[in-house]
């Protein structure tokens, strides 16, 4: 983060609280998207691959969060690690997917920014589904 954003935040933080979005994945759940919307049925629950198969969609979520007020909003990253995407033979698009999904992402914020109420755009990191076993 540049020097110039967290003191702007720090500034907003001074005078209001900041309100981040809500969940991505039950907002992509409540579009009741379809396996041809996910790239096919084999990607079908790939949430992350939704940025590039279809992005109005994850573009839209972004919007309604910003039009509710939101300052901060998340990428489309949540699973988006090698380790994850490689549930779905995905794992060669890591970099294009989160490159894709941050560009998403700061492209409604900076479509709702104004001097006055900035928009901010946070790299969203999950777990990955795997687990260390102990035995």
């Amino acid at each position: 983060m540049t020097n110039n954003i967290k003191q702007t935040i720090q500034e907003a933080l001074t005078s209001r609280i900041l309100v981040v979005d809500g969940a991505m994945g039950t907002s992509i759940q409540s579009l009741d998207l379809t396996a041809d919307d996910f790239g096919g049925p084999d990607y079908e629950g790939c949430n992350e691959y939704l940025s590039l198969t279809n992005p109005n969609a994850i573009s839209l979520i972004h919007e309604d969060y910003l039009k509710a007020g939101a300052d901060i909003i998340e990428t489309n990253t949540f699973g988006a690690t090698s380790v994850v995407l490689a549930e779905y033979e995905l794992q060669h698009l890591t970099k294009e997917l989160n490159l894709t999904s941050a560009k998403l992402a700061r492209e409604m914020a900076d479509k709702y920014s104004t001097d006055q109420h900035p928009r901010y755009v946070a790299g969203s990191m999950g777990p990955t589904t795997k687990t260390i076993s102990l035995t």
